[in-house]
């Protein structure tokens, strides 16, 4: 969920993902964040990112930045900061590529890096993991548009040696569906 509240200087933004594996939650995060303006095309956004999921939850200082770079790449950097001297980069890239007036394709990318181990939450340092996905939307209108795809994700260093060891995979398929909207 990416939602927002405000005018187009300042925003309040509320940002969660999560994954479900068998029935169970195997991750959950939310975002507070506050947003401001700081170019025509990009907005410099600080709040608070909680994570539920995997426990112990963990809470983190955000600083990101979120725009539009040149050939309409839509990026969403941020770094976190934790307890414990705990940092982390996220890095989320989108692109739309009009099929027509009504059909969008939009592949999406997210790196994860960490500062340091944390054997914890299964989380290791370096690059801990990357998500691609593929999402093929038809808009009924600007406002609403039902979505299917695909996402691939795979873990890397240590956290990958985590998963091996908790018996989880390493590496993982799903096939997704939804609905965009806004108003």
């Amino acid at each position: 969920i990416d939602a927002w509240v405000g005018k187009d200087l300042e925003k309040l933004w509320i940002k969660s993902e999560g994954e479900k594996l068998d029935g169970k939650t195997t991750e959950a995060e939310l975002q507070i964040l506050y947003s401001k303006a700081i170019t025509p095309f990009w907005d410099l956004q600080y709040g608070i990112k909680k994570d539920f999921k995997p426990t112990p939850s963990r809470t983190w200082g955000t600083i990101a930045v979120k725009g539009i770079a040149p050939y309409l790449f839509e990026i969403d950097a941020s770094l976190f900061v934790g307890e414990s001297e705990r940092t982390a980069i996220r890095l989320d890239v989108e692109y739309e590529y009009m099929l027509s007036q009504k059909w969008v394709l939009s592949p999406e990318l997210e790196i994860n890096i960490f500062g340091k181990d944390d054997e914890v939450t299964a989380t290791g340092e370096g690059l801990s993991n990357i998500e691609t996905g593929l999402r093929l939307r038809y808009e009924l209108s600007r406002e609403f548009a039902p979505y299917i795809g695909i996402n691939w994700g795979k873990k890397y260093g240590n956290t990958a040696t985590f998963a091996s060891s908790e018996g989880e995979d390493v590496e993982d398929s799903q096939v997704v569906a939804g609905v965009r909207f806004w108003f």
